[in-house]
């Protein structure tokens, strides 16, 4: 019965040591050039979530055309010339 017990105590345990350890000893940027390395980065990932959305929304059109369906825009659209978008 002890046994049932200690196993979890003990990953709980190592999982908040391990976490403390990495809050610990995370790199944070630091004035000067690595504040333009970190700024470079940023700007390259946000680049990137820009293509990535750009292709998530291509390959929603794409299957929507696959299907013989219109374009979320055209629908859109419609409904709201229609006036059956919900405010």
């Amino acid at each position: 019965m002890d046994l049932v017990l200690a196993l979890p105590a003990s990953a709980l345990l190592a999982f908040v040591v391990l976490r403390r350890r990495r809050e610990q000893t995370s790199w944070r940027p630091r004035r000067g050039r690595d504040n333009e390395l970190v700024c470079a980065q940023l700007e390259a990932e946000a680049e990137m979530e820009t293509h990535d959305t750009d292709d998530m929304l291509d390959a929603i059109g794409g299957y929507r055309r696959r299907q013989g369906r219109r374009d979320v825009g055209e629908e859109l659209a419609d409904d709201l010339m229609r006036g059956t978008w919900e405010e």
